[in-house]
C-alpha cells in the first residue's frame, strides 16, 4: 500500500466552504467507489478562520487543501482514475508520493470517520534548503527536530511525510509535508500553541528552542504553513 499526498487548488469563484463539502462528499464517494484504502481530507474552511495569522504563504497561488489517498498502487495507470477525479473538482492539484512516519499517534482526540478533528490540523510543505545535503537535513529534521517539536508544543497528531517523488508534471518542489493536530486555542493563543498556557517563561523558552531548531534545517521564506480542518473519511487499510 502506498500513500499519495494531493496539493489542492480551488476555484476563486467557489467559496472555501462550498470546496470543503464538495471534497468530503462528492469528491470523497468518487474516490471510495475507486478502492481508495484509506482517504483524508485537510481543507481551510469556516472552522479555521480565527487562525488565519498562522497561515505563511509562500507558494503562489497559496494551496486551499491537501488530500491524503491511501491506495495499493501509485503507478500512473492505476492512479490515473483518482487524478481524473480530483482535476474535476478543483483548478489546479500536483501529486506527491510520500513515506509516512507517524511520530505523535492522535490518541487525545481520536479522528472519527466522516466528523471533523478536533482543534485544527497545520499543514506545512518543507522545502530542504541548498545549503544542507539531503542526508544532513533528513538527520536534523527526523532524528533532532522531531523530539524538539514534542517537546515545545502542544500536538496531540504529528506526521512527518518524506516526499519520496512528485507523481504529476510541474509539481512545485517539495521535499517533506508535515501534519500536526493542536488544541482550538492554539488557533489564537500562542502560549496555548507552545504548550505554556498562563506561563510566559515557558513559553518563551519552548518559542526559542523551536525556532532555533527550525532554523538549523528550513528558509523559513521557502516555506507554506496552512492551518486545516482534518477530515479523516476512511481509516488507511491494506485489507
Amino acid at each position: 500500500m502506498e500513500k499519495i499526498i494531493y496539493t489542492l487548488w480551488r476555484d476563486p469563484q467557489t467559496s472555501a466552504d462550498a470546496f470543503a463539502q464538495r471534497l468530503r462528499n462528492d469528491v470523497a464517494e468518487q474516490l471510495l467507489a475507486l478502492g481508495a484504502r484509506g482517504l483524508q481530507v485537510n481543507v481551510v474552511d469556516q472552522h479555521v478562520e480565527p487562525a488565519a495569522g498562522l497561515r505563511q504563504a509562500n507558494s503562489q497561488p497559496p494551496i486551499d487543501a491537501t488530500l491524503a489517498l491511501w491506495v495499493d498502487s501509485a503507478n500512473g495507470p492505476l492512479r490515473y482514475p483518482f487524478d481524473k477525479v480530483l482535476g474535476a473538482a478543483v483548478t489546479r492539484f500536483a501529486c506527491y508520493l510520500v513515506s509516512e512516519s507517524v511520530a505523535i499517534r492522535n490518541t487525545r482526540y481520536p479522528a472519527q470517520v466522516g466528523e471533523r478533528t478536533h482543534g485544527f490540523a497545520q499543514v506545512a510543505l518543507l522545502t530542504r534548503p541548498p545549503r544542507l545535503s539531503a542526508e544532513a537535513w533528513l538527520d536534523i529534521w527526523r532524528n533532532q527536530h522531531t523530539q524538539v517539536a514534542i517537546e515545545t508544543q502542544d500536538n496531540f497528531l504529528y506526521v512527518q511525510n518524506l516526499v519520496v517523488l512528485p507523481l504529476t508534471h510541474g509539481a512545485p518542489r517539495i521535499d517533506a509535508i508535515v501534519e500536526e493536530c493542536f488544541p482550538p486555542a492554539a488557533m489564537t493563543d500562542p502560549r496555548a500553541f507552545f504548550d505554556a498556557p498562563g506561563d510566559e517563561d515557558k513559553f518563551q523558552r519552548n518559542l526559542a528552542a523551536m525556532m532555533d531548531s527550525c532554523q538549523r534545517f528550513l528558509d523559513f521564506d521557502k516555506i507554506d504553513v496552512v492551518p486545516t480542518s482534518q477530515y479523516l473519511l476512511k481509516v488507511p487499510s491494506a485489507g
